[in-house]
């Protein structure tokens, strides 16, 4: 409920431009919302938005390696590209001949949320792995951080690696767990409206792309003989195989298809999230100029469809992380299959 009250004030800013008849552009807004940057926005006072200027780390055209906040960029040549501009949202070089794209290192919202939420990861199972070496577990039950985890780690393990993966769970345990601990963290800190949350770091596909391909490294790397039996010349009629090899075309085509669908799945349902509760409170603005009645009627369905769909977010956090890891150990434990 904070997070949606928090971005019906930041939206607020917009509602003079409707009312001097500018169309509000609510694909902007989205975007805005749920894209990267080189800031991170706190809160508006007044007309002035004040953010947290990044550290921005580029190579210019003559070679030379600069780092400086993003609040320096036009003292330093620099500027970022407006919509419609080439590199839109991007660092571009200000040169005689044009913006020119530098080589870009720079710490940008995600990559900062990135760096912050891995942190937080690492600290929250150190603190667990500190009370387990400090207590008996078998005179004493688990209290605190450790109270907390246990369950979780417990239930992931047995009920989703175990069971998909067979006896040699084992060694697969701490990339499903640290997978389905990282996506649901993220999913659960880009829901929280202030700093440090707010950034859409699992809506973001170049995140979901490298989870999807760590399962798929795990799935193909360890595989045992047998699955790539079974993928190379799996149990069909011979003319299924030969000599048009169709069934192992399938079968590789599968190999591939399995990671881009979590990768996609993960994306989407959590981009969607964000920009589906943006655009119900853009209904707010949309309306502005339609009169009392229809707009403060739009204003009590918004809000009320907000309130749904931020509880809904929080079910999807949960829901996305045992997704994700749920498929990643089918597939892994497809891959260690022995003969029927």
């Amino acid at each position: 409920m904070k997070r949606l009250w928090f971005i019906v004030v930041f939206l607020l800013g917009t509602l003079p431009a409707v009312a001097h008849g500018d169309e509000l552009d609510v694909t902007e807004i989205i975007y805005e919302h749920t894209g990267d940057a080189y800031s991170w926005p706190l809160f508006s006072w007044g007309d002035r938005e004040v953010s947290l200027p990044l550290p921005l780390i580029v190579r210019s055209a003559d070679g030379v390696w600069q780092c400086f906040l993003s609040s320096e960029l036009p003292c330093r040549g620099f500027a970022i590209a407006g919509e419609g501009e080439e590199y839109a949202g991007k660092v571009v070089e200000l040169t005689p001949d044009g913006p020119v794209r530098p080589l870009d290192l720079s710490i940008t919202r995600n990559v900062l949320s990135l760096l912050m939420s891995s942190a937080l990861l690492v600290l929250l199972v150190l603190l667990c792995a500190r009370w387990y070496r400090r207590h008996d577990v078998l005179k004493e039950a688990p209290s605190g951080i450790a109270a907390l985890l246990e369950p979780l780690i417990v239930w992931v393990e047995d009920e989703i690696v175990k069971d998909a993966i067979g006896p040699d769970y084992k060694r697969y345990s701490p990339y499903l767990l640290t997978a389905f601990f990282f996506i649901l963290l993220n999913n659960l800190l880009g829901i929280l409206p202030f700093f440090p949350g707010g950034a859409n770091l699992t809506g973001n596909i170049a995140v979901t792309l490298v989870l999807a391909l760590c399962t798929f490294l795990a799935t193909n790397l360890f595989g045992n003989r047998h699955y790539w039996k079974e993928t190379l010349w799996p149990d069909v009629p011979v003319f299924l195989k030969a000599p048009l090899p169709l069934m192992p075309l399938i079968e590789i085509v599968g190999l591939f298809t399995k990671p881009f669908s979590l990768m996609i799945r993960l994306f989407a349902n959590i981009f969607a999230g964000h920009a589906m509760l943006i655009g119900l409170l853009c209904v707010i603005f949309v309306t502005a100029k339609m009169g009392a009645v229809i707009n403060g009627s739009m204003m009590a369905v918004s809000v009320l469809l907000g309130v749904f769909m931020d509880c809904l977010e929080v079910l999807v956090a949960f829901i996305q992380a045992y997704v994700f890891t749920m498929l990643s150990a089918v597939f892994i434990g497809a891959s260690r299959q022995t003969n029927h």
